[in-house]
């Protein structure tokens, strides 16, 4: 089976995690992301240190040495990590079909009427931008 090309950058769930947390600090040590994690959620400095250097190592982090250890930053924007994550899904699951993606999203989400009066706006947007 051939592979995707965004494949390394599909992440785990904890490494989701992870790299929200790095999103929002916009850079950060071992301890640091341990200090944001959700109350209850217990994870061990070396596997989060672990998992930052794999994270690393698929290229959605960088590091810089400091005297507190490593500084984790992110390599790509959360934005560019979405749209990479879409476009797998869309060649992945629905086919290289945007409108399978939508048309199951709407059915499975609940939208409010600003939501999907947003919605038209931005697919008016898209059909003027063509």
């Amino acid at each position: 089976m051939k592979k995707a090309k965004h494949e390394s950058k599909r992440l785990t769930d904890v490494e989701l995690e992870l790299m929200t947390i790095l999103w929002r600090l916009g850079e950060g040590t071992v301890n640091e992301v341990i200090e944001q994690l959700p109350r209850g959620r217990e994870l061990a400095y070396t596997s989060v240190s672990t998992i930052l250097r794999i994270l690393e190592q698929k290229e959605i982090l960088r590091t810089r040495k400091a005297s507190s250890g490593h500084i984790y930053i992110p390599a790509m924007k959360k934005a560019e990590f979405e749209a990479t994550t879409v476009q797998d899904i869309v060649e992945r699951v629905f086919d290289g079909t945007p409108v399978a993606l939508v048309r199951q999203l709407l059915g499975a989400v609940k939208m409010n009427a600003d939501e999907i009066e947003e919605l038209k706006k931005i697919l008016n947007q898209k059909e003027s931008e063509e």
